[in-house]
């Protein structure tokens, strides 16, 4: 059932999460679906700086790689540069920056990059989800 270089538990462990996930987004609204980018994003973060410290290369490669597409793929992806004006711009520039740093991030190990990154992130992340509030409570 399982490989011999996996850990059953952690296996198991990670087909729970990502049925979690799944199930997370089959109901998720589209404003619920940003925000768990961001979650993703600062998520893959954390667990790249993590494997950076502890000098997992490979897993700090995937966690990175990770956070780039969620930016690229994701967040970027999602933007309405026709009917978000300057503001969908300006964000289509700082998630390009990000992506840039993320993957000098991991071409030099630059742990600095990778919190960069999460401070740039943290604040749309916050205002994203002062929005959902104002909107469920209207």
């Amino acid at each position: 059932m399982f490989s011999q270089n996996r850990n059953p538990s952690h296996a198991l462990s990670g087909m729970y999460q990502k049925m979690q996930v799944d199930t997370g987004v089959e109901s998720a609204s589209k404003h619920r679906l940003v925000g768990m980018l961001f979650e993703g994003l600062l998520d893959a973060c954390a667990q790249a700086r993590g494997h950076l410290q502890s000098g997992n290369v490979e897993a700090k490669c995937k966690a990175l790689q990770r956070a780039t597409r969620i930016v690229d793929e994701g967040l970027k992806a999602r933007l309405d540069l026709a009917g978000g004006g300057k503001l969908a711009m300006d964000l289509r520039d700082l998630y390009a920056y990000v992506s840039v740093r993320l993957t000098h991030a991991n071409l030099h190990n630059d742990e600095a990059a990778i919190d960069e990154c999460q401070r740039l992130v943290r604040p749309i992340q916050s205002a994203w989800e002062s929005i959902g509030l104002q909107a469920q409570a209207a």
